[in-house]
Order: C-alpha cells, then sequence, then structure tokens
C-alpha cells in the first residue's frame, strides 16, 4: 500500500501473517484470519466469525478501540468497484436496523473487492 493512498483514507490488504502476529491475542479457539487491510493507523480484519476494527486514537496511538462486529449483526453491505478513472472501491457495512451505513472503507485498486464481498457473503448470508 503506497502512503500517499493511505494519507487519503485508502486501506490496503495486509498478510495474515503480519495480523496474527499484531493481533492474535485476539481470536478466540477455532478462529481464523481470512482478510485484513490497513488504513494509516487503523485496522480492519475479516475473520471467520467476526469483523474486527482496530481503531488507534490520540497523537500517540498508544490508545486502541477493538471493535468486534458479528457477521450475525451485520444486516446488509455494499460493494462498489473502482471504475477507469476511480481511484478506489468503497465498502459500506450496515449493523443492525441502522439507516445509514455504520462502516464506510475506501479500498485502493490493489485489492481485489471481490474477495471482501465472498467473505461477508460467506458469513452474513448463513
Amino acid at each position: 500500500m503506497g502512503f500517499l493512498s493511505a494519507l487519503i483514507g485508502n486501506a490496503g490488504a495486509v498478510s495474515q501473517e503480519s495480523l496474527l502476529k499484531d493481533y492474535g491475542k485476539l481470536l478466540i479457539e477455532g478462529e481464523e484470519i481470512e482478510l485484513g487491510f490497513k488504513l494509516i493507523r487503523d485496522v480492519f480484519i475479516f475473520t471467520t466469525k467476526r469483523l474486527i476494527l482496530v481503531e488507534k486514537q490520540g497523537l500517540t496511538g498508544s490508545k486502541i478501540e477493538y471493535k468486534s462486529i458479528t457477521y450475525k449483526s451485520i444486516s446488509r453491505f455494499s460493494i462498489e468497484t473502482a471504475g477507469t478513472f476511480d481511484l478506489e472501491a468503497e465498502l459500506k457495512i450496515w449493523v443492525s436496523s441502522e439507516t445509514q451505513p455504520s462502516i464506510v472503507k475506501q479500498f485502493n485498486k490493489s485489492v481485489n473487492v471481490y474477495d471482501v464481498h465472498l467473505v461477508l457473503a460467506t458469513h452474513v448470508l448463513k
């Protein structure tokens, strides 16, 4: 992921090994990381059981909030692919009965948004 892409808010893919090393302590027995993405300081991880949002706060980023969203609480989601002249794709996730998306993330062109769609569809549509 390029630094400029991260600065404008686009997420890039992170390896499962790196995510496991940094966030493995958050996983329960039998839970595995499927996909993960990083913005400047924030990370979002799709596991076999939930979506984990890691948000670093404050100037130093030493305060960290970990949000877990179970797939069953996701009521709908949308993926907008990058067009010919677009630099990014967009993911929107609605949690429970919210009328506006609770989570909106942008991906740089290097991310295959169909992989993100497949993970969400696999878990949300069960």
